[in-house]
């Protein structure tokens, strides 16, 4: 009986433990400076109960059962932990965090030039990661499109039906605008740029940095709407082989490999990929709204490291496109009778890059870089030819100083563009140009809570002057989740014919630039954000950012017609305005994120009576991204909507909605995936038609809406080691 009233107690005890209830701190520190951390995330899945610390880096909670209890900590910037605590006699936990997460934080951005981690920068910075990267490379694994095209404010303009040539627009500014960057390399401006987008393929990617609004100032002329800087992965010690294979059923087939692989001294990236796409014509009118395509890409890359303070790489790209459409019968089985109609585009581009970075103290570093880029293509209509050579190189020379509040860059860079028509002589389109830059910037931390950037460059195009470009932007955060940026600059572009409106017409009649009648287009613009993030009901992930921005563009280049049938250019007489707002808002439930995001754009063109709204450019676009993600699944289902858009003969057009859905698992050897692009299949022909007669010489109407309508893909990435991650 002792035996069995002793059992019973104990039990008894053990039960009246178990059932009490505690309060508990739980205290979070940084492991190297053990300063509390205030804005930490402490979470109880078992109850679905969270908190933020507070300014001491303490977060309470009431009522937590005692006993055993998993929790989680996360912090921006720091490695996420994972542990069971024992409520019950104690009351207080102490944690230390340590540096390195795969968060926000710790990401570097290239394009500003510092070595700061995003949130410590002032100027307003948007990230893609290769986390997302892979999403969109596997919606679309022939180029960049997929990624810029998702992302809030950006527009992708497509400029021809046969084609597929394609524009970005950044805020409702046109492509010229828009300085697009390879490891800070401007490899793609000029006759290339309308191809370039289609050119680029996502996998050896290893993050994009979008800057909107005039970034002139780091980057010299062109970033007047702003710009996206794309870095390329760089090896491991780890080696790495991905085996990409997708297949379309429009019939278009991709194959991507990457390599990559370093030891002390040396190492090496590989990437190749090739693409076949039959002519597509998916409401059978006769024209293609693919065009048939051959394209090859190769990208090595050779890094030597002599010591642990110095890196040296040359790299090489490579590219050759084929693509032809127009009329299918034509394609396919050669010209009979009224099938005549096509436009082929011949484009080869070889490109070479040097980086030499080393770190002089503590303190201090140096970087050399320079490139040259041959770019030559060859466009064919009936009767018509457009074929000429471009070459750019650029140097570039900086020294960085960082002490513990304040960044200096000092820089001096040469720009040089030499382009060269063929067999057009009466027309003299050939075109050089040289430009010398030098900039200073500087990022002060005021104090905790205010940082101030602040930088100038001065620029000399030899035909069209000096260019001064200041800067300035101002953030402000705090320890309850909020920031602010503000910042502005000036911005201007040298005039060359490679417009959007010349493409349009396949640079026909266009004239020649008179470099001693026009001016340089110049620009002044500011942009404005707020960002909050916290967590609603202890258990969701909240963060809102707002972004308020206007820009004008003087002098802006505009393609008129003559008298005699010729185009010529002409600076406007009046500005081009383009203002509105961004709202991104994102939720994150356990494994689940939603993302929503809505753009009011109203670019207008103040030089044309009534000032109207800018052609082709929806003034209301929203969108909405749901995705679930674990370690062997991501699933994601899209819904987009464009608003109504004007014509440039002032015709308005319908509002559309596509919608999207992805699958994606992943293996110990690699991921499969199925993705449905566009599956109401929205495109332009069923609101207007996309050909108008005559079918020998047809007349293509302006592309406001998808083209292709739905796509489905099919495909494998194998990854015979460099995946220790998947499950």
């Amino acid at each position: 009986m002792a035996k069995a009233f002793l059992t019973s107690l104990f039990f008894a005890i053990s039960f009246i433990s178990f059932a009490q209830n505690s309060d508990i701190s739980i205290f979070i520190t940084d492991a190297e400076t053990n300063e509390p951390l205030p804005g930490a995330t402490v979470y109880f899945e078992e109850f679905e109960k969270g908190a933020i610390t507070d300014f001491n880096g303490i977060a309470k909670f009431t009522e937590i059962p005692n006993g055993n209890h998993i929790l989680k900590i996360s912090y921006v910037g720091f490695k996420t932990i994972e542990t069971t605590i024992e409520v019950g006699a104690k009351k207080t936990f102490t944690f230390k965090l340590k540096p390195g997460g795969n968060e926000l934080d710790e990401v570097v951005i290239q394009s500003s030039r510092s070595t700061r981690t995003v949130k410590k920068i002032p100027t307003r910075i948007e990230f893609i990661g290769a986390e997302e990267l892979g999403e969109k490379a596997v919606m679309n694994p022939t180029n960049i499109s997929m990624v810029l095209r998702e992302s809030t404010g950006i527009q992708m303009q497509q400029t021809s039906l046969s084609s597929g040539n394609t524009n970005i627009r950044i805020q409702g500014l046109d492509g010229r605008y828009t300085q697009l960057l390879r490891d800070g390399f401007p490899l793609y401006s000029g006759f290339s740029s309308g191809l370039s987008i289609l050119q680029i393929p996502p996998l050896d990617l290893k993050q994009f940095e979008i800057i909107k609004g005039s970034s002139s100032t780091l980057y010299g002329g062109g970033a007047i709407a702003g710009l996206i800087n794309m870095v390329s992965k760089t090896p491991d010690e780890e080696p790495t082989l991905n085996i990409m294979l997708t297949q379309t059923q429009a019939l278009g087939s991709t194959a991507n490999v990457f390599y990559s692989k370093r030891n002390e001294k040396f190492g090496i990236s590989l990437y190749g990929s090739g693409h076949y796409q039959k002519a597509y014509d998916p409401e059978d009118d006769g024209f293609s709204n693919l065009p048939k395509t051959t394209s090859l890409s190769f990208n090595p890359k050779f890094f030597y490291y002599p010591s642990e303070k110095t890196t040296f790489w040359i790299g090489l790209n490579g590219t050759y496109d084929d693509r032809i459409g127009g009329d299918i019968t034509k394609i396919e089985s050669g010209e009979n009778g009224i099938h005549q109609y096509t436009e082929e585009n011949i484009s080869k581009r070889l490109s070479g890059q040097a980086v030499y970075q080393t770190q002089i103290d503590s303190v201090s570093t140096l970087n050399i870089k320079n490139s040259i880029s041959f770019f030559d293509r060859k466009l064919t209509i009936p009767d018509f030819s457009f074929d000429g050579k471009q070459t750019n190189t650029f140097t570039e020379i900086t020294y960085q100083r960082a002490s513990q509040k304040t960044d200096w860059i000092f820089g001096a860079n040469l720009y040089s563009s030499n382009f060269d028509e063929n067999n057009n002589a009466a027309l003299q389109r050939d075109q050089k140009d040289l430009t010398y830059g030098m900039f200073v910037n500087n990022i002060y931390d005021i104090s905790d809570n205010w940082i101030l950037e602040t930088g100038l460059r001065a620029d000399y195009n030899t035909d069209f002057g000096f260019f001064p470009l200041p800067r300035i932007s101002l953030l402000y955060k705090n320890n309850s989740g909020f920031s602010s940026r503000i910042g502005g600059g000036l911005g201007y572009k040298i005039p060359d014919i490679f417009t959007e409106e010349a493409e349009n017409i396949n640079f026909e009649n266009v004239l020649a630039i008179d470099k001693a009648v026009l001016k340089a287009e110049r620009s002044n613009g500011v942009n404005f954000d707020m960002n909050y993030q916290t967590r609603l009901f202890d258990a969701v992930g909240f963060s809102v950012n707002q972004l308020f921005y206007v820009s004008a563009i003087n002098k802006g280049l505009l393609l008129n017609s003559t008298n005699d049938g010729f185009f010529t250019f002409e600076n406007a007489t009046d500005k081009i305005i383009s203002k509105g707002a961004e709202t991104n808002i994102k939720f994150t439930y356990k494994d689940f994120r939603w993302f929503i995001n809505y753009a009011l754009i109203d670019t207008k063109l103040n030089y044309l009576a009534g000032n109207p709204q800018k052609p082709l450019t929806a003034k209301y676009n929203a969108g909405s991204i749901l995705m679930y993600e674990s370690d062997k699944w991501r699933i994601g289902y899209e819904t987009f909507y464009t608003g109504k858009q004007f014509l440039s003969n002032g015709t308005e057009t319908t509002d559309f909605v596509t919608m999207g859905f992805v699958a994606i698992r992943n293996f110990k050897w690699g991921t499969t995936f199925v993705n449905f692009e566009n599956f109401t299949d929205r495109r332009q022909s069923r609101f207007s038609p996309l050909v108008l007669p005559p079918h020998d010489n047809p007349v293509f109407p302006e592309i406001y809406a998808p083209t292709d309508g739905f796509i489905f893909s099919i495909g494998v990435i194998i990854k015979p080691f460099g995946n220790e991650d998947n499950d």
